[in-house]
């Protein structure tokens, strides 16, 4: 488990693409409302389903799971180690990195990224 402060601002910039891959776990509406720039976003529910869509991922460094507080995504987390891949829970969540001041955009027009 790792804190949205452990993964540096740099790197974050540009996910996943030139940075860390970051695989947000929380619902759609949560999603719109506020994540991270470049982040993958695969609900809980449908990462078994989706889960070849990670293929893309650097698979030289763990993928980085995050949700609202940490619980999903540690679920998550448990779910893709158990399948073979190496995965990293960010402890405290989108919460945590709304609060870090982490960098963040919106799905809505013209709103302030906020997590719900």
């Amino acid at each position: 488990m790792v804190s949205p402060a452990e993964l540096p601002t740099a790197e974050v910039r540009d996910l996943p693409k030139d940075g860390v891959p970051l695989l947000d776990v929380r619902e759609d509406d949560e999603w719109a409302a506020g994540h991270a720039p470049g982040a993958v976003h695969i609900p809980l529910g449908e990462l078994p389903a989706r889960v070849d869509e990670l293929a893309d991922l650097p698979d030289d460094q763990p993928v980085y799971v995050i949700c609202r507080s940490g619980g999903r995504s540690a679920r998550a987390t448990a779910w893709l180690n158990a399948s073979g891949w190496d995965a990293v829970n960010v402890a405290g969540g989108m919460g945590s990195w709304a609060r870090e001041g982490r960098p963040m955009v919106s799905d809505h027009a013209g709103a302030e990224p906020e997590v719900i």
